[in-house]
């Protein structure tokens, strides 16, 4: 890797381990727990290496399927592994799903009034 690599990667784990800190700290208020520093360096780290790997799978996948681009497909086949997470992604891929189909786009280009007017 890279000195830029590195680099980057660096400030990547500082700011999942910033972020599992304060989730950390939002849980433990709202439900009176107390995590150690090294507790929340290591919740950091695991959240950091998952995210590493699921990375590489979604890659992989779309790979796989001669694309370039990661899609919600790849998405739902990496989660297949956690059925309480599948479950989730296939609620929001449908609730998203539907709101775009909820937002009205435009039907191309208007008439302008001459243009009607002179039709009739």
């Amino acid at each position: 890797m890279s000195v830029e690599g590195d680099e980057t990667k660096q400030r990547l784990k500082a700011d999942v381990h910033y972020t599992v800190g304060r989730l950390c700290q939002k849980v433990g208020e709202d439900y009176r727990w107390k995590f150690t520093r090294q507790a929340i360096a290591a919740i950091a780290e695991t959240t950091f290496r998952q995210c590493d790997v699921l990375a590489k799978d979604l890659e992989a996948f779309s790979r796989h399927a001669s694309r370039r681009t990661v899609s919600v497909e790849d998405v739902k086949l990496a989660a297949r592994r956690s059925t309480a997470l599948s479950i989730y992604i296939q609620n929001k891929s449908e609730e998203i799903s539907q709101e775009k189909k909820n937002v009205k786009k435009p039907s191309g280009k208007r008439k302008s009034k001459d243009m009607e007017e002179s039709v009739d």
